[in-house]
């Protein structure tokens, strides 16, 4: 789960990757400008925990990373949060759309 939430979380800030989850970015297929440079962005810690449930849980992570500007901001916070589904008995952790 925890590389899962890294792969969004690159995929959301650089586009680098949104075509893997096209029901969480609409529009993938299309041209992007991404909102921060994928050389200058960077992962600074990742934990995954239970929310709530067990069948819900949370990814945290805190990154960093250079916008379109020119500017470099570190401690950005995000969350991605996922929901576990059972078919024949195997376990999927799905991401949750940010809406």
């Amino acid at each position: 789960m925890l590389a899962t939430g890294r792969a969004l979380l690159r995929a959301d800030a650089t586009g680098v990757g949104r075509a893997q989850w096209p029901h969480l970015f609409a529009g993938s297929s299309q041209a992007l400008a991404p909102a921060f440079a994928t050389g200058r962005f960077r992962i600074q810690a990742a934990v995954a925990r239970r929310d709530g449930s067990p069948d819900k849980a949370v990814v945290h992570l805190v990154w960093a990373g250079m916008d379109r500007g020119g500017t470099f901001t570190d401690l950005r916070i995000t969350d991605w949060f996922f929901t576990r589904t059972t078919t024949k008995g195997a376990g999927t952790w799905t991401p949750q759309s940010r809406t």
